[in-house]
């Protein structure tokens, strides 16, 4: 397995060095050659190694510091690039017993009942919320090359060909970083092009292999109208700090994403219309075949024309007369198919005509469906101004009863609620948003997510804006529980709201719930907040049930463990019992988005990866965790919270030296995304995003968020309750999967990175700060490697060990290279190409660690 990927790695890495030198002189590729040796010596823990780059990098000019930079971070692109290609290549998925997830759910069901399967495939809904990423700064044209290059790869193996090396040259010869951050919109465009160049093709295979397995299983087909897959965005829809995000910035998002559809499926009509050439077909088509071009092609040339005049449309910002409504794509589908069966040309009906009619059902006529989230003090502040303008009080010095006596009466009200008046910047601006929903075709849009939601007024405040600008449809509202006291709160307050009958009534029997993975383990620590979702969703689900409504979880998980992140199998697998019926709304975001989907046959993998986890749930339920387990997790959660929170919140300096240790703050003023780092620019560490929070602590190492307090935690149970543990990992899919993610952070942490950091940037007296946090690791680390009874972390999952140690000699002189670029700025701030030196170690750390916020 290792020899493999490693060929194809070193013949990768041949050929861009052989293209440094040729763009500089051949020297840098015996210079480069010299540092990845010096890297390898340092990551086996031999100082003089490391002192002697250190004193290499700091002889060099910054022209040369980014040379050396951009090398390796090109390197850990190109190993990405191997690894992904050997993982969905017919001899890598050999060598590495992955087995088709389909197949490998037909074997562990068994001998499933059909019916019961039929009804998990029914229930059967991924929808992938696509979001922005600040860390994913790769642009698009080099995304592009890499996609071409495992392409190539897919076809050469280790014998490169001179298209490999022309892509290579390519992409040394341009640059890596944005010289302007980028807009919302920018990022909108980034996520569509994902859909264009992976999932349009990926989603009808991953469609027709899961009807093949409900064929076999049921004798049943899936129904033509199914829906296992949608996709959603909030590029361009998350307005939460982002002030850049404004109502016509979404409408501009959504005439983008109409016309990329359009485009797409042009292209599939006009296919279709070169293979649907017979003149067997059923007598209405034949008789309306009035120009005899065929009965298929004369109904399939009218969509033609239809999307040929959206298009023309759409590029003028014209909405008018512009497909809108997925049932204009499909009728013309629906009777081709219909007539091919009536004809009995079986093979052409189930073949491309099936997978078009497909992708409209799972993509709309916007590929997305565009997301809308604000912050709920931005609400509240409006219906403030509104009862202020009316005369009728002080909004928000109201009781949480008051507030929602109010409101409810609003709602029933027939009179309009808007005055005339003036309003503030901030509240016009959401006054707007909401007008923006009432003219677009609900099929545009997907759900409106309220951050910070602790209250119920806070939903019914959303409900009487919608009604007071004309909104003529219930768009679903997502309130999102994200803080350990919101996540703890979260079942009351859904309570309350289907206590109200004319709020269920809008619901229409759904009721969506966000939980928010990020702002809850920066408030409480990973342990902690873990714990505080899975009891969230627990409650929620009963209530729900109570209530005899249907409830639609949708989990904001980032790429970080501290976030959330990890393998969606294992995170699935380890959802409490029930969670499920509703389907799984996830989000994505731009670094998982390449990583996860960035291939066709990539995309496909883990959609059936996300497929059989959930179909394996909703058939064979997880039982439910026993009360000793229940109990020692309180005791845990409850901690560990203490530990992470004595560290963060009470150490007078901590963020001080966070500040110091990391490249926080020089991260908040590159241009790596659309939206600030800060909620609030006046804010400490409670205002800080969790993305950033959790970067930061990436580039050097510590990983902080991701681990603080759950090995201490065990720790000092783990005599008394040994047996209880030992009974958890082997039998609780969900204590299973926390200790399997706390060990992969374990494995990307580094001490001796960590301390180089501290040594060069932060003060002499802070010192003590880091050296507690690494003997801290240091002590967990052992913790956890005694509970699994290893000697190493990751033993037993040799595949993710390899994959991190073949990056181990790259990202090595990043860091180094990193070091240096932050001791010059924080000299000198006035230093472009340092800046440059530091964003291109910021990707290159961000590539090799593959989930960094």
């Amino acid at each position: 397995m290792l020899e493999t990927i490693s060929q194809n790695i070193r013949a990768l890495g041949t050929v861009l060095g052989q293209t440094i030198a040729n763009d500089t002189d051949q020297r840098w590729l015996n210079n480069i050659e010299r540092v990845r040796l010096l890297a390898k010596d340092g990551v086996a823990q031999q100082d003089s190694a490391i002192d002697e780059l250190n004193a290499l990098f700091k002889g060099c000019d910054e022209k040369e510091l980014l040379i050396y930079a951009r090398a390796f971070s090109q390197f850990l692109n190109l190993t990405n690039v191997a690894e992904q290609q050997h993982t969905i290549s017919e001899q890598g998925l050999a060598e590495l017993d992955l087995p088709h997830p389909l197949e490998s759910l037909k074997e562990a069901l068994g001998n499933v009942d059909p019916k019961r399967f039929l009804a998990a495939i029914k229930k059967l809904h991924i929808e992938l919320v696509l979001t922005a990423h600040p860390t994913e700064v790769n642009r698009r044209t080099f995304i592009h090359k890499y996609h071409e290059i495992a392409e190539q790869l897919d076809i050469t193996g280790p014998e490169l060909n001179s298209r490999i090396e022309e892509l290579i040259e390519q992409a040394w010869s341009t640059n890596e970083i944005r010289s302007q951050r980028p807009t919302p919109l920018d990022e909108s465009r980034w996520g569509l092009n994902a859909i264009s160049d992976s999932l349009w093709a990926a989603v009808p295979t991953f469609v027709r292999e899961l009807d093949q397995l409900c064929q076999q299983v049921t004798n049943q087909p899936l129904a033509l109208n199914a829906t296992p897959i949608t996709m959603a965005s909030w590029m361009a829809g998350d307005r939460d700090g982002n002030p850049y995000v404004t109502a016509a910035l979404s409408k501009q998002a959504i005439i983008q994403a109409r016309l990329l559809a359009a485009e797409l499926y042009l292209l599939d009509f006009q296919n279709l219309y070169l293979e649907l050439s017979m003149h067997k077909a059923s007598n209405a088509l034949m008789t309306a075949d009035i120009n005899s071009i065929g009965p298929y092609r004369c109904l399939l040339q009218k969509t033609i024309n239809k999307l040929e005049q959206s298009i023309a449309a759409l590029k003028l910002n014209n909405t008018d007369g512009v497909i809108a409504n997925p049932d204009e794509l499909l009728q013309p589908l629906y009777l081709c198919r219909e007539s091919l069966l009536e004809a009995g040309l079986t093979r052409s009906a189930n073949s491309l005509l099936l997978d078009v009619i497909r992708k409209v059902h799972c993509f709309g006529i916007s590929l997305v469906k565009l997301d809308i989230r604000q912050h709920s003090e931005f609400h509240d502040q409006a219906i403030a101004e509104i009862v202020q303008a009316l005369d009728l009080g002080d909004y928000l010095s109201w009781s949480e009863h008051q507030r929602c006596e109010f409101l409810q009466r609003e709602l029933k009200s027939n009179r309009p609620l808007l005055p005339k008046a003036t309003w503030s910047e901030q509240t016009q601006e959401v006054l707007d948003t909401f007008t923006f929903i009432a003219n677009q075709p609900k099929e545009m849009l997907g759900i409106y997510v309220i951050s910070m939601a602790s209250q119920q007024s806070d939903v019914l405040t959303v409900n009487l804006l919608m009604k007071a600008t004309g909104i003529s449809w219930d768009m679903p509202i997502a309130p999102l529980f994200e803080t350990l006291d919101d996540l703890n709160n979260a079942s009351k307050v859904l309570d309350a709201l289907l206590n109200d009958k004319d709020y269920v009534k809008r619901t229409h029997g759904d009721q969506h719930i966000m939980i928010g993975y990020s702002d809850s383990a920066k408030d409480a620590g990973a342990l902690a907040a873990a714990w505080a979702q899975y009891q969230a969703q627990e409650a929620l689900v009963a209530c729900a049930k109570a209530h005899k409504v249907t409830l639609k979880l949708f989990h904001g998980r980032g790429g970080a463990i501290g976030r959330g992140g990890g393998p969606a199998h294992a995170a699935i697998a380890s959802q409490p019992p029930g969670t499920l019926e509703g389907g799984l709304r996830v989000t994505e975001q731009g670094e998982t988005i390449r990583y996860k989907f960035g291939l066709p046959k990539l995309a496909v993998r883990s959609l059936h990866l996300y497929a059989s986890a959930i179909l394996a749930s909703l058939i064979k339920p997880q039982p439910l965790p026993k009360q000793t387990w229940r109990d020692l997790m309180d005791t845990m959660a409850e901690r560990s919270c203490n530990i992470y929170r004595d560290y963060v919140c009470e150490q007078a300096d901590f963020v001080t030296y966070f500040r110091q240790a990391t490249p926080e703050q020089e991260f908040s003023s590159l241009p790596l995304g659309s939206r600030p780092s800060k909620r609030k620019s006046d804010g400490g560490i409670e205002s800080l995003r969790a993305i950033p929070w959790i970067f930061a602590w990436s580039q050097n190492r510590l990983v902080v968020p991701s681990w603080l307090g759950f090995g201490q935690a065990i720790a000092e149970i783990a005599d008394k309750e040994s047996n209880t543990l030992e009974d958890m990992l082997d039998n609780w899919p969900y204590f299973r999967a926390r200790v399997s993610l706390t060990e992969m952070v374990y494995t990307k942490s580094d001490n001796q990175i960590s301390k180089m950091y501290d040594e060069n940037l932060v003060e002499p007296a802070l010192h003590p700060l880091g050296d507690g946090l690494r003997k801290q690791l240091a002590a967990d680390k052992a913790t956890l490697l005694t509970l699994l009874k290893q000697t190493q972390t990751l033993e037993s999952d040799q595949w993710n060990l390899i994959s991190f140690q073949l990056r181990q000699p790259y990202l090595l002189p990043l860091h180094l290279l990193q070091i240096e670029a932050l001791k010059r700025l924080r000299k000198d701030p006035k230093k472009p190409l340092c800046e440059q030196l530091l964003m291109v170690s910021m990707t290159g750390i961000a590539t090799g660690m593959r989930n960094t916020g």
